[in-house]
């Protein structure tokens, strides 16, 4: 696979069981998910989350599994069951998760970029930025725009316009 961002090519051509391994053992950070191009996040999505990686990222946003469920508009009880039967999430839900997981990895690099990325952490900022209604949406809270892929998108535009300068 071919990798966009600051990650090396060779971490990106592991076989996707080591992929999760690495990411839910901690060995390899959520935003490492932002650097896949298009196409391997196809691939990914078509294969299939794990359910646990939803676990990962309330911890790393410091929020509950609920509030994370709900703001990507999963049903609590089919998670809660592929959690606990160690299955991966069909593709809608798939796309969810590793939406939210991206939206931490633009933060994270946008910070690389233009800020100071020390002592900052992408996930807690991103679960408080979600909460806040946000007068470029119309006073929204982007978390209510996060479980459809347009409005993931509207809110990575969004994060985008930020660097920028050009947010209104």
């Amino acid at each position: 696979m071919k990798v966009l961002a600051t990650s090396s090519a060779s971490a990106a051509r592991r076989p996707k069981s080591k992929l999760w391994r690495d990411l839910l053992s901690r060995r390899s950070p959520l935003a490492f998910l932002y650097s896949f191009d298009a196409i391997e996040r196809v691939e990914l999505v078509k294969q299939g989350v794990p359910a646990s990686l939803l676990v990962l990222i309330s911890e790393d946003m410091a929020i509950s599994k609920d509030k994370l469920y709900s703001t990507l508009g999963l049903a609590r009880a089919t998670v809660n069951r592929k959690l606990r039967e160690q299955q991966v999430l069909n593709q809608d839900e798939s796309e969810r998760v590793l939406g939210i997981a991206r939206l931490v990895g633009q933060v994270d690099q946008i910070v690389k970029e233009s800020g100071n990325p020390q002592n900052f952490d992408a996930a807690k900022w991103v679960a408080a930025w979600l909460a806040r209604p946000q007068p470029a949406l119309g006073g929204k809270r982007p978390a209510e725009l996060m479980d459809t892929a347009d409005g993931r998108s509207i809110v990575s535009d969004l994060i985008a316009r930020m660097q920028s300068g050009a947010y209104a």
